[in-house]
C-alpha cells in the first residue's frame, strides 16, 4: 500500500512510487494528479515546463526537466506517454531494472477498475463532451472523478479526485491504447481520419479498433454514439451492446432540434425517445459541433438518471474549457471591432468547425488565422485537406510545424503549405515560422473590423498573452 494512502480509495498492491515519462501531456498530467491525490508518490519527466507541470509540482510531485536514466531508479512502475518511444533512456533503464512499463491507457484502466467508469472516445469533441458530462454530474451532487485533456474553466484543472462512484475520462485513440479500457459506458463522438500511421493507413482497421473498444463494454453496459457520423453509421449494427444514438438526424434517439447559433452561445432542444417532452438547452458555446457535444453528455446523464432540470442548469452554467473557442479579447466601440479567439483544434475538420462557428458569430469580420500545424505526419497525410480549409480565411499566418516528438519529413513544412494555399486561392497566406516575430507582422495586417484566431495543439498556447498584448497595443495607438 502506498505511503500516505487515502484509504477512501482502492490501492494498487505493492505500488508506492509511480514515474511518468512525458508527464506534461494533458492526458498524462491528469492521471498523475488523481494518483497524487490518492496518496501515491509521483515523479515525472518532460522536455519543457508547462502549467500542468507547475500545478503538479505545487501539489507535491517531483518533476525533472529532461530525461535521465537515474530518474526511474526508485519507481515501482513507469507510465509512458504515447509521444515517448521505447528508445527513451528512462524507458530503456526501466526495462533493464525490470520495472513494469505501461502506457497511459493501462494506468487509466486501473483507475477505472474500481469505479463506475465512463469513457469518451472519438477524433473530435472528446474534451468538451467529457467536460460537459463532468459538469452535469457535479451539478447533480455526484462528485465525480474526472480526467480530461484540457482545463475546465469552472474547476481550474483538467483532473479531480472526487468522492463519488463515477470516473469520467477521455479515451485516447491516437495510439489505439483505448482498447485497454473497460468502461461501463462508452461514448464515441465521431470517427475521422487522424493518427492513421497507428492504423497502418487502413480505414477498416480504424473501424475495427473502435469496435473492439465498444466490445469491451459488459453486456449490461451502454454505448452512446453520434448518429450523424458517416463512419459510425457503417459500424453501428456491429456494436452488439445496449445503444443510444444522438445527433441532428431524425433517426437519433436523442435528436437536436431548433438549433440556433449566436455570437457567444447556442440554443437548441433535445427530443428524447425515452422522455415525453423536449429539453430546451442554452450553451455558452457557438457551433453545431458544440451542440453535438452537449447532446452526447446529456444522453449519458439521462441514462444515469440525472433529471432534465439538472441537465438544463448545468449546460446553461457551463463556462467552457480552456482553448476551446475561448474568447481572449473582445473590443467593440465606436471606432473598432476586434475579437481574439484561441482554439486547440488542429485537424482540418476541427478548423472547419471553428471557422463555421466564427462566421455565424461575426459574419461581417475579416478573419486573420494564426495557425501552427501539429505533427509532420498529420500535415503530410492531410495536406490537401489543410490547403482546402485554410484557404477559406482572409489572412493566414503559418508557423512552423510543431513536431510533437516526430522527426521532420522531407518536403513537409509550413512554407510549402503556405505556397500551395497562395497558388490555389485568394487567401493572403504568409509563412512566418517563428511566432516570436509576430509582433512585427500582425499589426500591419490588422484593420478596424477583425476576428483574430490562434489555432493549434502545440506550444502556440504559450503565446496567447503575447498575441493579446500585441492586439491591445495596436488598439491603443
Amino acid at each position: 500500500m502506498c505511503r500516505n494512502a487515502n484509504l477512501n480509495y482502492p490501492q494498487m498492491r505493492r505500488i508506492q512510487s509511480i514515474h511518468f515519462v512525458g508527464i506534461g501531456g494533458s492526458g498524462m498530467s491528469g492521471i498523475a494528479q488523481v494518483l497524487l491525490n490518492q496518496g501515491y508518490s509521483i515523479t515525472g519527466s518532460d522536455l519543457k515546463l508547462n502549467s500542468s507541470i507547475d500545478q503538479l509540482k505545487d501539489a507535491g510531485a517531483k518533476i525533472f526537466i529532461g530525461h535521465d536514466q537515474c530518474q526511474v531508479t526508485d519507481a515501482d512502475v513507469v507510465v509512458k506517454s504515447s509521444a515517448v518511444d521505447f528508445e527513451n533512456v528512462e524507458i530503456k533503464q526501466a526495462f533493464n531494472l525490470n520495472i513494469p512499463v505501461i502506457r497511459r491507457a493501462e494506468m487509466l484502466a486501473e483507475l477505472m477498475r474500481f469505479r463506475q467508469s465512463i469513457a469518451v472516445a472519438g477524433t473530435h469533441g472528446k474534451t468538451t463532451t467529457t467536460s460537459l458530462l463532468a459538469a452535469i454530474m457535479a451539478e447533480d451532487g455526484r462528485d465525480p472523478t474526472f480526467i480530461i485533456g484540457g482545463k475546465l474553466n469552472s474547476f481550474g484543472t483538467g483532473a479531480k479526485l472526487g468522492k463519488g462512484k463515477y470516473l469520467i475520462a477521455e479515451a485516447d485513440e491516437s495510439d489505439a491504447s483505448f482498447v485497454h479500457l473497460q468502461p461501463l459506458v462508452a461514448v464515441v463522438t465521431n470517427i475521422d481520419l487522424d493518427h492513421m500511421e497507428t492504423y497502418e493507413y487502413d480505414i477498416e482497421r480504424l473501424k475495427s479498433t473502435y469496435l473492439n473498444f465498444l466490445h469491451n463494454l459488459p453486456f449490461y453496459g451502454l454505448a452512446v454514439v453520434c448518429a450523424d457520423d458517416v463512419t459510425i453509421q457503417k459500424i453501428i449494427k456491429k456494436i452488439g451492446r445496449p445503444l443510444v444514438t444522438y445527433g441532428f438526424s431524425d433517426q437519433a434517439n436523442v435528436q437536436i432540434k431548433d438549433f440556433k447559433s449566436h455570437k457567444n452561445n447556442s440554443e437548441f432542444s433535445l427530443a428524447c425517445s425515452s422522455h415525453d417532452r423536449e429539453i430546451p438547452l442554452s450553451l455558452k458555446m457557438p457551433g453545431r459541433h458544440n451542440a453535438l457535444n452537449a447532446a452526447a453528455a446529456a444522453s449519458v446523464a439521462l441514462e444515469e438518471g440525472v433529471s432534465l432540470e439538472v441537465i438544463q442548469r448545468a449546460v446553461k452554467n457551463f463556462s467552457g474549457v480552456s482553448r476551446r473557442f475561448e474568447e481572449v479579447l473582445n473590443i467593440e466601440n465606436r471606432l473598432r471591432k476586434i475579437t481574439y479567439i484561441d482554439d486547440y483544434g488542429h485537424h482540418p475538420n476541427e478548423i472547419k468547425a471553428t471557422l463555421e462557428a466564427a462566421r455565424v458569430s461575426w459574419p461581417d469580420r475579416k478573419i486573420i488565422l494564426v495557425f501552427q500545424p501539429h505533427r509532420f505526419s498529420r500535415t503530410r497525410d492531410l495536406f490537401s485537406e489543410f490547403v482546402s480549409v485554410l484557404s477559406t480565411v482572409d489572412i493566414l499566418i503559418l508557423l512552423d510545424v510543431y513536431p510533437a516528438g516526430e522527426a521532420p519529413l522531407t518536403g513537409i513544412n509550413s512554407e510549402k503549405l503556405s505556397q500551395e494555399i497562395c497558388n490555389k486561392s485568394d487567401c493572403h497566406s504568409l509563412y512566418l515560422g517563428d511566432i516570436n516575430l509576430i509582433n512585427k507582422m500582425l499589426p500591419n495586417l490588422m484593420s478596424n473590423n477583425d476576428l483574430i484566431i490562434s489555432q493549434g495543439a502545440g506550444d502556440i498556447s504559450k503565446y496567447t498573452e503575447k498575441l493579446k498584448s500585441i492586439i491591445q497595443g495596436v488598439l491603443d495607438e
